[in-house]
């Protein structure tokens, strides 16, 4: 069994008579990604000031590694929090500093990197988060969103151990919204750092967490995976959810996973009543990985974003799309066998055109490879059944290209 790299045991902290956390107990596994979700002021963001000591608890125990923090000395503590690298909710810029003098400042404080190399490695991150543009402005002038991304750029330049996000996302636009989501999930999947993010971007940032956690009045109401949460039957978890979710995904305008999975309920439902067949197809950005190396995460979500929208036109009335993950769609196909299915993605092929998907000259040197795996569903089956058959048997996979 994995042992956690972070423990909070009967965790609790009061300022005055404000009982933030109440005997709160969770733990983060090293080399993934742990979310704390919940409501405004239950005490998510004091719960990231305690992991990296910027607080201290009124009582419990704070375990690191399987050792107490409050036992560390002064030395063992100075190297645990180089440790740590943190993304502020207000950013916390200098303003008497450049944009590119921010984010080079971990890197002036912590190593002795030469000036060049330093100066490479602020640049690529600049690049990655569409910074390279403003690196001589002052942050006092930037808006909330660009100062965000400045603030991400600077959390990430020392490629740190562990890396704490407190709300990396509020106040940006879908696009680059998502675009800061994909740029922490392929940062932690390249580099396996373990992050803990504090977030109420639902169910964006399921996409991107293998741990979730849930803060309510001061306890711990669950934790466990994206998966489980969402199909948990306590009622105050679910309707926090369903609260915070909206109708349809933002960047794409498909459904929602949860929706789609209850749509494939009410297929499941209508086939064994009326034998009526019908399948699935999911679709799978190939080469995304690319287009966010080359081009930056923001073309990356673009890309996602239209070729959703020219999908969708393509498709009968009765298909329904959802999102399925940070590069995954999925379609449901209803009255249609495994066979239809295939044509089906064999005239997507052919109907999906790379001025709706690419409409800025800055994307017309990219391909774009989408993975199609498709199957029919039967009476007994689960969608992660269909799902998995789809994605692993060799004659219903193929690969499509836009060029």
């Amino acid at each position: 069994m994995k042992q956690p790299l972070i423990e909070f045991t009967n965790v609790s902290k009061s300022f005055g008579a404000n009982h933030v956390l109440r005997g709160a107990s969770f733990r983060v596994f090293p080399g993934e990604v742990t979310t704390l979700i919940g409501k405004s002021g239950s005490g998510k963001s004091v719960m990231l000031r305690l992991i990296i000591g910027l607080l201290a608890p009124d009582s419990g125990e704070i375990l690191f590694d399987g050792r107490p923090l409050a036992g560390m000395n002064k030395q063992e503590r100075k190297a645990f929090k180089r440790k740590f690298s943190y993304m502020f909710q207000g950013a916390a810029l200098f303003d008497s500093m450049t944009v590119f003098e921010n984010i080079a400042l971990p890197l002036m404080e912590r190593t002795t990197l030469p000036k060049a190399e330093i100066q490479r490695r602020v640049r690529d991150k600049m690049r990655q988060l569409d910074l390279h543009q403003i690196e001589d402005k002052n942050p006092a002038v930037l808006s909330g969103g660009m100062k965000k991304r400045v603030a991400l750029a600077r959390a990430l330049v020392t490629d740190p151990e562990i890396v704490l996000f407190d709300e990396p996302t509020t106040g940006l636009d879908p696009i680059r919204k998502n675009a800061v989501h994909s740029l922490i999930s392929d940062y932690q999947k390249r580099y396996r750092f373990t992050s803990v993010v504090v977030s109420h971007e639902i169910p964006d940032v399921f996409y991107i967490s293998q741990h979730i956690a849930m803060i309510d009045q001061g306890r711990i109401l669950f934790e466990g995976s994206p998966e489980e949460i969402q199909n948990v039957s306590d009622v105050n978890i679910q309707s926090f959810i369903r609260g915070m979710e909206s109708r349809r995904d933002e960047l794409t305008g498909l459904s929602h996973r949860r929706q789609g999975e209850r749509r494939f309920s009410q297929e499941i439902a209508r086939l064994k009543r009326h034998n009526s067949a019908f399948s699935l197809v999911l679709l799978v950005f190939e080469n995304l990985p690319e287009i966010n190396a080359k081009m930056g995460h923001e073309a990356g979500q673009t890309v996602l974003k239209e070729f959703a929208i020219g999908l969708q036109k393509h498709l009968r009335v009765t298909d329904t799309c959802s999102r399925y993950g940070m590069d995954k769609i999925l379609m449901l196909l209803p009255d249609t066998t495994r066979e239809q299915a295939h044509m089906v993605c064999s005239k997507l092929t052919h109907e999906i055109r790379r001025t709706e998907i690419a409409p800025s000259k800055s994307l017309e040197s990219l391909c774009f490879v989408v993975k199609a795996g498709f199957a029919e569903a039967m009476q007994d089956n689960r969608i992660e059944d269909v799902l998995e058959r789809a994605e692993t048997a060799p004659d219903t996979i193929f690969e499509f290209r836009i060029c």
